[in-house]
Protein backbone atom coordinates (compact mmCIF):
# COMPACT_ATOMS: atom_id res chain seq x y z
CA UNK A 1 0.00 0.00 0.00
CA UNK A 2 0.91 3.58 -1.06
CA UNK A 3 1.30 5.14 2.59
CA UNK A 4 1.83 8.64 1.06
CA UNK A 5 -2.14 8.35 -0.65
CA UNK A 6 -4.45 10.03 1.81
CA UNK A 7 -7.54 8.26 2.12
CA UNK A 8 -11.22 8.95 0.56
CA UNK A 9 -14.50 7.58 1.86
CA UNK A 10 -17.74 7.16 -0.58
CA UNK A 11 -20.91 7.05 0.87
CA UNK A 12 -23.70 6.38 -1.17
CA UNK A 13 -26.25 3.81 -1.02
CA UNK A 14 -26.22 3.09 -5.25
CA UNK A 15 -23.67 0.33 -6.31
CA UNK A 16 -23.21 2.59 -9.67
CA UNK A 17 -22.06 5.99 -7.96
CA UNK A 18 -19.41 3.88 -5.67
CA UNK A 19 -18.27 2.15 -8.78
CA UNK A 20 -17.83 5.56 -10.65
CA UNK A 21 -16.31 7.31 -7.90
CA UNK A 22 -13.77 4.90 -7.26
CA UNK A 23 -12.94 4.67 -10.64
CA UNK A 24 -12.25 8.36 -10.60
CA UNK A 25 -10.59 8.52 -7.68
CA UNK A 26 -8.61 4.88 -7.05
CA UNK A 27 -5.06 6.15 -9.06
CA UNK A 28 -4.47 9.17 -6.74
CA UNK A 29 -6.28 8.02 -3.45
CA UNK A 30 -6.84 5.25 -1.28
CA UNK A 31 -10.72 4.20 -1.85
CA UNK A 32 -13.05 3.15 0.90
CA UNK A 33 -16.62 2.74 0.22
CA UNK A 34 -20.00 2.25 2.54
CA UNK A 35 -23.73 2.18 1.28
CA UNK A 36 -25.16 3.92 4.15
CA UNK A 37 -24.88 5.74 6.79
CA UNK A 38 -24.44 3.22 9.61
CA UNK A 39 -21.42 1.84 7.89
CA UNK A 40 -19.82 4.92 6.81
CA UNK A 41 -19.86 5.58 10.72
CA UNK A 42 -18.22 2.14 11.37
CA UNK A 43 -15.36 2.88 8.88
CA UNK A 44 -14.64 6.12 10.60
CA UNK A 45 -14.57 4.80 14.19
CA UNK A 46 -12.40 2.36 13.07
CA UNK A 47 -10.24 3.99 10.50
CA UNK A 48 -10.90 7.71 9.80
CA UNK A 49 -10.11 9.05 6.16
CA UNK A 50 -8.74 12.06 5.38
CA UNK A 51 -12.47 13.25 3.62
CA UNK A 52 -15.69 12.09 2.87
CA UNK A 53 -17.52 12.41 0.07
CA UNK A 54 -21.32 11.45 1.09
CA UNK A 55 -24.42 11.23 -0.43
CA UNK A 56 -27.54 12.85 1.44
CA UNK A 57 -30.39 10.90 0.43
CA UNK A 58 -30.15 7.30 1.72
CA UNK A 59 -32.29 5.01 3.47
CA UNK A 60 -32.13 4.47 7.37
CA UNK A 61 -28.99 7.14 8.55
CA UNK A 62 -29.36 9.81 5.69
CA UNK A 63 -26.37 12.19 5.29
CA UNK A 64 -26.80 15.12 7.04
CA UNK A 65 -27.29 12.90 10.13
CA UNK A 66 -24.12 11.17 9.33
CA UNK A 67 -22.92 14.68 8.96
CA UNK A 68 -24.14 15.87 12.09
CA UNK A 69 -22.89 13.11 13.88
CA UNK A 70 -19.70 13.38 12.92
CA UNK A 71 -19.18 16.97 13.15
CA UNK A 72 -20.29 16.09 17.26
CA UNK A 73 -17.83 13.96 18.23
CA UNK A 74 -14.37 15.85 18.89
CA UNK A 75 -12.76 12.58 17.58
CA UNK A 76 -13.80 12.77 13.94
CA UNK A 77 -14.93 16.70 13.78
CA UNK A 78 -12.07 17.65 11.70
CA UNK A 79 -12.95 15.06 8.85
CA UNK A 80 -13.47 17.27 5.57
CA UNK A 81 -17.06 16.24 4.27
CA UNK A 82 -17.95 17.23 0.86
CA UNK A 83 -22.15 16.16 0.02
CA UNK A 84 -22.73 14.53 -3.31
CA UNK A 85 -26.19 14.78 -4.00
CA UNK A 86 -28.95 15.86 -7.05
CA UNK A 87 -30.55 17.26 -4.20
CA UNK A 88 -29.25 20.95 -3.92
CA UNK A 89 -31.78 23.50 -3.43
CA UNK A 90 -31.02 26.99 -1.38
CA UNK A 91 -32.16 25.58 1.84
CA UNK A 92 -30.61 22.05 1.48
CA UNK A 93 -27.15 23.51 0.55
CA UNK A 94 -27.17 26.07 3.47
CA UNK A 95 -28.33 23.03 6.19
CA UNK A 96 -25.66 21.09 5.17
CA UNK A 97 -23.02 23.89 5.54
CA UNK A 98 -24.57 24.50 8.37
CA UNK A 99 -23.51 20.80 9.76
CA UNK A 100 -20.00 21.86 8.95
CA UNK A 101 -19.74 20.27 5.25
CA UNK A 102 -17.47 22.13 3.58
CA UNK A 103 -18.46 21.88 -0.07
CA UNK A 104 -21.35 20.22 -2.78
CA UNK A 105 -20.80 18.19 -5.90
CA UNK A 106 -23.84 17.83 -7.91
CA UNK A 107 -25.43 14.49 -9.59
CA UNK A 108 -24.35 13.50 -11.89
CA UNK A 109 -20.83 14.06 -10.94
CA UNK A 110 -17.87 15.28 -13.12
CA UNK A 111 -14.43 13.20 -12.72
CA UNK A 112 -12.18 16.48 -12.97
CA UNK A 113 -14.78 18.45 -10.91
CA UNK A 114 -14.40 16.04 -8.19
CA UNK A 115 -10.67 15.56 -8.21
CA UNK A 116 -10.34 19.59 -8.33
CA UNK A 117 -12.90 19.74 -5.22
CA UNK A 118 -10.77 17.58 -3.34
CA UNK A 119 -7.71 18.56 -4.18
CA UNK A 120 -9.08 22.13 -2.78
CA UNK A 121 -10.55 20.70 -0.16
CA UNK A 122 -7.28 18.43 1.33
CA UNK A 123 -4.69 21.28 0.35
CA UNK A 124 -7.00 23.58 2.67
CA UNK A 125 -7.31 21.09 5.03
CA UNK A 126 -3.21 20.52 5.08
CA UNK A 127 -2.88 24.34 5.18
CA UNK A 128 -4.78 24.02 8.67
CA UNK A 129 -3.26 21.54 10.41
CA UNK A 130 -0.01 23.09 9.47
CA UNK A 131 -1.34 26.27 10.95
CA UNK A 132 -2.73 24.49 13.80
CA UNK A 133 1.24 22.99 14.34
CA UNK A 134 2.27 26.65 14.16
CA UNK A 135 0.29 28.69 16.06
CA UNK A 136 0.74 24.90 18.91
CA UNK A 137 4.58 25.60 18.81
CA UNK A 138 4.32 29.54 19.08
CA UNK A 139 1.80 29.56 22.15
CA UNK A 140 3.77 26.97 23.64
CA UNK A 141 4.95 28.36 26.96
CA UNK A 142 1.33 29.86 27.15
CA UNK A 143 -0.47 26.13 26.78
CA UNK A 144 2.08 24.74 29.57
CA UNK A 145 0.81 26.99 31.86
CA UNK A 146 -2.31 26.72 31.24
CA UNK A 147 -1.86 22.74 31.04
CA UNK A 148 0.05 23.24 34.65
CA UNK A 149 -2.67 24.92 36.29
CA UNK A 150 -5.53 22.65 35.05
CA UNK A 151 -3.47 19.58 36.23
CA UNK A 152 -3.00 21.44 39.41
CA UNK A 153 -7.58 21.81 39.65
CA UNK A 154 -7.09 17.84 38.89
CA UNK A 155 -5.06 17.27 41.79
CA UNK A 156 -6.85 19.71 43.83
CA UNK A 157 -9.65 16.41 43.42
CA UNK A 158 -7.29 13.83 43.45
CA UNK A 159 -5.25 15.20 46.29
CA UNK A 160 -7.21 12.80 48.88
CA UNK A 161 -6.67 9.70 47.75
CA UNK A 162 -3.19 10.28 45.67
CA UNK A 163 -1.00 13.15 47.25
CA UNK A 164 1.37 12.66 44.56
CA UNK A 165 -1.49 14.56 41.75
CA UNK A 166 0.67 12.27 39.27
CA UNK A 167 -2.53 10.49 38.19
CA UNK A 168 -3.75 12.89 36.66
CA UNK A 169 -0.99 13.75 34.28
CA UNK A 170 0.05 10.08 33.48
CA UNK A 171 -4.53 9.23 32.54
CA UNK A 172 -4.27 12.43 30.59
CA UNK A 173 -1.04 11.75 28.55
CA UNK A 174 -2.92 8.33 28.00
CA UNK A 175 -5.93 10.13 26.93
CA UNK A 176 -3.79 11.80 24.12
CA UNK A 177 -1.77 8.97 22.75
CA UNK A 178 -5.25 6.83 22.71
CA UNK A 179 -6.81 9.97 21.32
CA UNK A 180 -4.32 10.22 18.40
CA UNK A 181 -4.97 6.77 17.85
CA UNK A 182 -8.98 6.92 17.73
CA UNK A 183 -8.07 9.27 14.84
CA UNK A 184 -8.40 12.85 16.57
CA UNK A 185 -6.19 15.65 15.02
CA UNK A 186 -3.25 17.14 17.35
CA UNK A 187 -4.83 19.93 18.21
CA UNK A 188 -8.03 17.72 19.31
CA UNK A 189 -5.52 14.99 21.30
CA UNK A 190 -4.08 18.52 22.99
CA UNK A 191 -7.27 19.75 23.56
CA UNK A 192 -8.28 16.36 25.39
CA UNK A 193 -5.38 15.90 26.99
CA UNK A 194 -5.73 19.55 28.54
CA UNK A 195 -9.49 18.47 29.62
CA UNK A 196 -8.88 15.39 31.11
CA UNK A 197 -7.06 16.40 34.05
CA UNK A 198 -10.77 17.80 35.34
CA UNK A 199 -12.26 14.63 34.73
CA UNK A 200 -12.57 14.05 38.49
CA UNK A 201 -13.32 17.72 39.89
CA UNK A 202 -16.24 16.74 41.30
CA UNK A 203 -14.73 14.79 43.89
CA UNK A 204 -13.94 18.16 45.67
CA UNK A 205 -17.81 18.01 46.72
CA UNK A 206 -17.51 14.55 48.20
CA UNK A 207 -16.84 13.82 51.60
CA UNK A 208 -13.13 12.75 53.48
CA UNK A 209 -14.60 9.92 55.10
CA UNK A 210 -16.13 7.58 51.62
CA UNK A 211 -13.18 9.20 49.25
CA UNK A 212 -10.52 7.97 52.30
CA UNK A 213 -12.27 5.17 53.35
CA UNK A 214 -10.00 2.15 53.20
CA UNK A 215 -12.74 -0.68 52.77
CA UNK A 216 -15.79 -0.80 49.87
CA UNK A 217 -18.07 1.47 50.12
CA UNK A 218 -21.74 0.42 51.10
CA UNK A 219 -24.65 1.09 48.70
CA UNK A 220 -25.53 4.21 50.44
CA UNK A 221 -21.56 5.66 50.43
CA UNK A 222 -21.25 4.58 46.63
CA UNK A 223 -24.30 6.70 45.74
CA UNK A 224 -23.11 9.72 47.22
CA UNK A 225 -19.33 8.92 45.63
CA UNK A 226 -21.46 8.60 42.03
CA UNK A 227 -22.52 12.34 42.56
CA UNK A 228 -18.62 13.05 41.75
CA UNK A 229 -19.81 13.41 37.84
CA UNK A 230 -22.61 15.62 37.60
CA UNK A 231 -20.81 17.94 40.80
CA UNK A 232 -17.86 18.35 38.38
CA UNK A 233 -19.99 18.65 35.28
CA UNK A 234 -22.15 21.58 37.72
CA UNK A 235 -18.21 23.01 39.03
CA UNK A 236 -17.14 23.82 35.19
CA UNK A 237 -20.82 25.21 33.93
CA UNK A 238 -21.75 25.46 30.31
CA UNK A 239 -18.88 27.80 29.27
CA UNK A 240 -18.14 29.08 26.16
CA UNK A 241 -14.49 27.92 26.50
CA UNK A 242 -14.08 24.88 23.95
CA UNK A 243 -11.74 23.67 26.37
CA UNK A 244 -14.36 23.77 29.29
CA UNK A 245 -16.78 22.49 27.39
CA UNK A 246 -14.85 19.07 26.45
CA UNK A 247 -13.71 18.72 30.07
CA UNK A 248 -17.68 19.06 31.18
CA UNK A 249 -18.42 16.21 28.74
CA UNK A 250 -15.61 14.19 30.06
CA UNK A 251 -16.38 15.05 33.65
CA UNK A 252 -20.16 13.66 33.05
CA UNK A 253 -19.76 10.34 31.05
CA UNK A 254 -15.95 9.09 31.70
CA UNK A 255 -17.96 6.63 34.10
CA UNK A 256 -20.71 5.73 32.05
CA UNK A 257 -20.11 2.22 30.62
CA UNK A 258 -20.51 0.57 27.13
CA UNK A 259 -23.11 -2.03 28.65
CA UNK A 260 -25.33 0.88 29.96
CA UNK A 261 -24.66 0.13 33.49
CA UNK A 262 -22.77 2.83 34.51
CA UNK A 263 -23.19 5.82 35.44
CA UNK A 264 -24.90 8.84 36.38
CA UNK A 265 -27.25 8.76 33.16
CA UNK A 266 -26.80 5.19 32.32
CA UNK A 267 -25.75 5.19 28.41
CA UNK A 268 -24.78 2.59 26.06
CA UNK A 269 -22.74 2.22 23.48
CA UNK A 270 -22.46 5.00 20.97
CA UNK A 271 -24.60 7.15 23.12
CA UNK A 272 -21.61 7.80 25.32
CA UNK A 273 -19.54 10.22 23.75
CA UNK A 274 -16.16 9.04 22.67
CA UNK A 275 -14.03 11.55 24.31
CA UNK A 276 -15.86 10.29 27.73
CA UNK A 277 -14.69 6.59 26.78
CA UNK A 278 -11.39 7.33 25.81
CA UNK A 279 -11.06 9.22 29.38
CA UNK A 280 -12.75 6.20 30.87
CA UNK A 281 -10.09 3.36 29.71
CA UNK A 282 -7.23 5.55 30.58
CA UNK A 283 -8.47 6.44 34.32
CA UNK A 284 -9.20 3.19 34.81
CA UNK A 285 -5.44 1.62 33.32
CA UNK A 286 -3.58 4.15 35.80
CA UNK A 287 -6.43 3.21 38.93
CA UNK A 288 -5.08 -0.25 38.79
CA UNK A 289 -1.73 0.13 38.44
CA UNK A 290 -1.55 2.64 41.21
CA UNK A 291 -1.36 2.00 44.55
CA UNK A 292 -4.80 3.92 46.47
CA UNK A 293 -5.39 3.44 49.81
CA UNK A 294 -7.61 0.55 49.12
CA UNK A 295 -6.03 -1.64 47.20
CA UNK A 296 -2.04 -2.35 45.66
CA UNK A 297 -1.24 -1.40 42.55
CA UNK A 298 -1.83 -4.29 40.26
CA UNK A 299 0.32 -5.25 37.28
CA UNK A 300 0.56 -3.76 34.14
CA UNK A 301 -0.50 -7.50 32.66
CA UNK A 302 -3.15 -8.43 35.04
CA UNK A 303 -4.85 -4.73 33.88
CA UNK A 304 -4.35 -5.31 30.12
CA UNK A 305 -6.10 -8.86 30.96
CA UNK A 306 -9.00 -7.21 32.86
CA UNK A 307 -9.40 -4.35 29.79
CA UNK A 308 -9.43 -7.29 27.31
CA UNK A 309 -11.85 -9.68 29.60
CA UNK A 310 -15.39 -10.12 28.89
CA UNK A 311 -15.92 -8.10 31.87
CA UNK A 312 -13.86 -5.19 30.19
CA UNK A 313 -14.25 -4.99 26.34
CA UNK A 314 -17.84 -4.75 24.85
CA UNK A 315 -18.92 -4.18 28.34
CA UNK A 316 -17.56 -1.64 30.35
CA UNK A 317 -15.52 -0.10 27.73
CA UNK A 318 -15.50 0.18 23.60
CA UNK A 319 -14.00 -2.84 22.69
CA UNK A 320 -12.80 -1.14 19.12
CA UNK A 321 -10.93 1.78 22.02
CA UNK A 322 -9.10 -1.63 23.83
CA UNK A 323 -8.06 -2.53 21.03
CA UNK A 324 -6.23 0.64 20.37
CA UNK A 325 -5.48 1.39 23.73
CA UNK A 326 -3.18 -1.91 23.62
CA UNK A 327 -1.69 -1.36 20.47
CA UNK A 328 -0.22 1.96 21.92
CA UNK A 329 1.01 0.10 25.25
CA UNK A 330 4.67 0.44 24.26
CA UNK A 331 4.09 4.69 24.56
CA UNK A 332 1.53 4.18 27.57
CA UNK A 333 4.40 2.56 28.96
CA UNK A 334 7.02 4.93 28.34
CA UNK A 335 4.38 7.74 30.17
CA UNK A 336 3.78 5.36 33.26
CA UNK A 337 7.73 5.19 33.52
CA UNK A 338 8.57 8.81 33.32
CA UNK A 339 5.61 10.10 35.81
CA UNK A 340 5.97 6.57 37.91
Amino acid sequence: MDTDKQTVLVVDDTPENIDVLVGTLKHDYHVKAAINGEMALKIVQASPPDIILLDIMMPGIDGYEVCRRLKADYTTKHIPIIFITAKIGIQDELMGLELGAVDYITKPISPPVVKARLQTHLALHDQNRELDRKVRDQTQQINKTRLQIIQRLGRAAEYKDDDTGLHVIRMSQYSHILGLAAGMSETEADMLMNAAPMHDIGKIGIPDSILKKPGKLDDNEFDIMKTHCEIGAEILGEDTSELLQLARVVALTHHEKWNGDGYPNGLAGEEIPRVGRIVAIADVFDALTSARPYKDAWTVEDAVELLQSTSGAGAHFDSQLVTLFVDALPEILEIKEQFE
